[in-house]
């Protein structure tokens, strides 16, 4: 059973829906986070202040921050941007 994508806020999820309309692969690669959270796209753990949340790359210079709920099944994304953003 794949993870279900949520935002934390209207300002991610527009920001998301920018990369998406711009860029093909943010979607298919959203797909493939969606089933395997942990080993998709990259993606890694954080550590120090963003301890807990989990980061992977959707292009060049697009990084994702998220959170997983394996009881519940979700994702939830807490920012998207490029890796200079401070939205999280």
């Amino acid at each position: 059973m794949s993870y279900v994508l949520t935002t934390l806020n209207s300002k991610t999820e527009k920001r998301l829906s920018e990369y998406i309309s711009l860029r093909e692969d943010v979607r298919e690669k959203l797909d493939k986070l969606k089933e395997n959270p942990r080993r998709t796209n990259g993606a890694h753990p954080l550590h120090g202040k963003l301890q807990g949340k989990w980061s992977c790359w959707l292009g060049s210079n697009i990084h994702l921050i998220y959170t997983i709920d394996d009881k519940e099944k979700t994702i939830l994304i807490c920012a998207v941007g490029s890796h200079k953003f401070t939205n999280t």
